[in-house]
């Protein structure tokens, strides 16, 4: 079958893109571009664009997979809880003041637990357990400090 302009044009467009997206170099470019013009077929045209992709090459687009079963009509997901050891590191850590740091050291304790704990379920609160052991760790090495310059004072006082 004979090609129109219109289909040499298309050709073109064709060698265009390819040039312009490096599969083609300059003298091939040239080479073919002037076989497209000189072209009588659609068999000629054919041949010269053969080896590239007609249009945009398509892309692997992320496409979220529905679920077969409506969301209505779907399970409500177990809620995600906070951990209970969380909580108690949190509170004795508050309370250490309180209770003279009686509690910093059941503080410091159950926030390692903790965190080890939301670590392997996932579950909420890493951050009252860390605040938890901050409050202890804060208690214990003020009562170390008190202690040490108590000690100082009592050996200077001899």
């Amino acid at each position: 079958m004979r090609a129109s302009h219109a289909d040499r044009e298309r050709a073109v467009d064709v060698l265009k893109a390819g040039f312009a997206e490096g599969r083609l170099q300059q003298p091939e470019y040239e080479q073919r571009l002037t076989r497209a013009y000189k072209a009588a077929t659609h068999a000629e045209l054919q041949m010269l664009i053969a080896d590239l992709p007609v249009g945009p090459m398509p892309q692997a687009q992320f496409v979220p997979q529905r679920p077969a079963v409506p969301a209505t009509f779907m399970p409500m997901p177990p809620p995600v809880t906070t951990n209970s050891s969380a909580t108690g590191a949190l509170v004795c850590g508050i309370m250490t003041p309180v209770t003279w740091g009686l509690t910093a050291i059941p503080a410091v304790i159950l926030g390692h637990k903790a965190r080890a704990e939301i670590r392997r379920t996932g579950e909420r609160g890493d951050g009252q357990a860390l605040t938890g052991l901050i409050l202890g760790w804060l208690a214990i090495s003020g009562w170390a400090l008190l202690f040490l310059v108590w000690v100082l004072v009592a050996a200077a006082g001899l």
